[in-house]
């Protein structure tokens, strides 16, 4: 787990992630969605895919990339409401 949320700890894949909430993308695509370079991209995607966060399809010479299951968008569902709670104060005694 705690490798885990380390994956997500990293502010540019949590950027990607969330880029992927519009569905597959390829590296060009999500470069340009969230203003990272196409290198920088890269790298954190084998890093996401590795940690089974992201999968890919190749289409011809193209890879595209989606979140691998329902499971990440719900963990990032949930970490944006609880980072929201303690924005507002409701996670303090």
């Amino acid at each position: 787990m705690a490798g885990l949320f380390a994956l997500l700890a990293d502010p540019t894949r949590l950027r990607l992630l969330a880029a992927l909430a519009a569905g597959e993308l390829c590296v060009c695509d999500l470069a340009a969605a969230t203003g990272i370079n196409r290198t920088t991209v890269s790298h954190q995607l084998r890093t996401l895919r590795e940690g089974r966060l992201v999968r890919s399809r190749r289409e011809g010479r193209v890879i595209f990339y989606a979140r691998d299951d329902d499971h990440v968008r719900d963990l990032l569902a949930m970490g944006i409401a609880h980072a929201g709670e303690i924005a507002a104060g409701a996670g303090t005694q």
